[in-house]
């Protein structure tokens, strides 16, 4: 039975092995872009993260309270913009599920969570990026509901 709970500092050396293997993700598909093996965070940088509203991080745990998988947030609303609407926000920053578990729901527990959190905080949308190497995470975001907003091109400039 998967559990999910706010993120919590005893929790950090399992976030930072997750951390890696999205990076690794990453790095296979575009080691032009992503060192790799690598965190995006340090132990310290996620402390200061559990520890803030702000960027609201939580795990999903096993009955051995094992860390699975985690979502990292952050709420962001644009206030007295020129142009946008002084909407908030939920930004799914990142998030991963053990390469040994996925497919089992520890994802989508992460991802309800993530929503049903947004939405008791009064927030209009959940927002996030996702790159196109890695077409796994995109189909499970399409089967959560999500759709395009944007889309960021680039042109890799002859070395």
């Amino acid at each position: 039975m998967n559990r999910v709970r706010n993120a919590e500092a005893r929790d950090i050396p399992a976030v930072l092995r997750l951390l890696e293997q999205v990076n690794m993700v990453h790095h296979n598909g575009r080691p032009d872009i992503f060192k790799g093996p690598a965190t995006k965070y340090t132990a310290g940088q996620l402390r200061g993260m559990f520890r803030n509203p702000e960027t609201p991080v939580f795990v999903c745990v096993d009955e051995a309270d094992a860390v699975q998988g985690y979502i990292m947030c952050m709420r962001r609303q644009a206030l007295n913009d020129n142009i946008l609407t002084d909407v908030k926000t939920l930004y799914i920053d990142d998030l991963c599920v053990d390469e040994t578990l996925r497919g089992g729901g520890v994802g989508k527990a992460l991802y309800e969570h993530a929503v049903t959190f947004a939405a008791e905080s009064g927030c209009y949308n959940v927002t996030l990026n996702v790159w196109s190497l890695n077409p796994s995470a995109l189909r499970f975001y399409e089967k959560r509901g999500m759709v395009p907003r944007k889309i960021e091109m680039e042109y890799v400039l002859p070395q």
